[in-house]
């Protein structure tokens, strides 16, 4: 027997370490796994259950899509900074910011649908760089830099019009309300009449900076960094990797998309105030961690953080379609799902403690 097993054994011992663990399941992989089966059995129990109110129409999955185009664009700006292993919790009121302001700039400036664009896009921009430049190079703690970023934002919402205020440009709500009609998608209402399903451009635009970012994050030095400095600072610094530079480049790219996303979040509502966006930024976090982002860093996946927005949304609609004006089940039924990724996380993390 031990004659017959020698040949194996010197075999393993030859082959690289990748080969041989090419079968088993990242860690990223099976927190992606564990994602997207929770989404597909919630809405699927929801189709079971609920598609009598509207959960057995295809244009209830896009409504999923549409109503959370802005969310899905700043979850990821988080999960870019969560596999560092930092945190941004000011792009709530970064968005509030930049609502307000791009309304204002439309009613009494003479902005159009592109400049506004680009002042949400610059607003975004210097959140991201003052707050990055002062993590990654004066070391203050990530959560304290963001969260003076989060009250500066507000308190510049109060400063420039401290009453709620309605888009008056008639040329950007036609814009911001224009849908695309998806060909031979849709469901037959009450009358025999086929209703096209409709998606909303936000959607798309969504989608492109998920897949954007799932390739930077996959395919590129850059997004090797993110991982390699989230996992290990040290480890990083010993292997060439810029650990300050790659920090300060994840929260100007978190600052970029929450610019995106605050410009998104502006076409639904259409007005601004100081109580806007109120626990975004919670929300972003909570998809991140739901689509299996590590808290400590190192461990992330774009996908996930899609899924993960898609099944908090797809538990506030289930809420909605049952009628319940008790505004604390959503936050209950997320909380637990917090608590049982949290539990898988703290799992991974003392398993990673003992190989190493």
């Amino acid at each position: 027997m031990s004659s017959n097993n020698a040949p194996r054994t010197a075999t393993r011992r030859l082959l690289p370490k990748n080969l041989l663990n090419r079968g088993k399941m990242t860690d990223t992989s099976f927190l992606l796994t564990i994602t997207i089966t929770l989404f597909i059995a919630i809405y699927a129990l929801a189709v079971i259950f609920l598609g009598d109110k509207g959960f057995g129409k295809i244009q209830m999955l896009f409504n999923l899509f549409n109503e959370n185009s802005a969310l899905i664009v700043i979850a990821c700006g988080l999960s870019i900074v969560m596999v560092t292993g930092s945190i941004d919790i000011s792009v709530g009121g970064s968005t509030a910011l930049i609502c307000t302001t791009c309304i204002v700039c439309l009613n009494n400036y003479g902005f159009n649908f592109f400049t506004s664009l680009l002042l949400a896009l610059a607003i975004g921009l210097t959140f991201g760089i003052v707050q990055g430049f002062l993590i990654a190079y004066v070391e203050i703690q990530p959560f304290i830099v963001t969260l003076a970023g989060m009250f500066l934002g507000r308190g510049l919402v109060a400063l420039i019009e401290v009453n709620q205020i309605q888009v008056a440009n008639k040329a950007f709500e036609a814009l911001s309300g224009k849908r695309i009609e998806i060909p031979f998608l849709g469901d037959v209402n009450k009358k025999g009449i086929f209703i096209q399903s409709k998606l909303e451009y936000g959607v798309i635009v969504a989608l492109i900076i998920v897949a954007i970012i799932f390739f930077l994050l996959k395919r590129t030095s850059l997004g090797r960094s993110f991982y390699a400095v989230g996992g290990n600072p040290q480890s990083a610094l010993m292997l060439g990797i810029n650990v300050r530079r790659t920090r300060y480049v994840a929260h100007v790219l978190c600052g970029l998309l929450a610019g995106i996303g605050g410009f998104l979040y502006l076409f639904r509502p259409r007005s601004g105030s100081v109580q806007q966006a109120t626990g975004l930024e919670m929300d972003a976090i909570a998809a991140s961690i739901i689509g299996g982002t590590l808290l400590t860093g190192g461990v992330g996946n774009i996908i996930g953080t899609l899924f993960g927005v898609l099944t908090s949304g797809t538990v506030l609609l289930i809420v909605t379609a049952i009628g319940s004006q008790d505004p604390w089940w959503p936050q209950i039924t997320r909380a637990g799902m917090l608590c049982f990724f949290i539990i898988l996380q703290s799992v991974i993390c003392s398993r990673k403690k003992k190989t190493n």
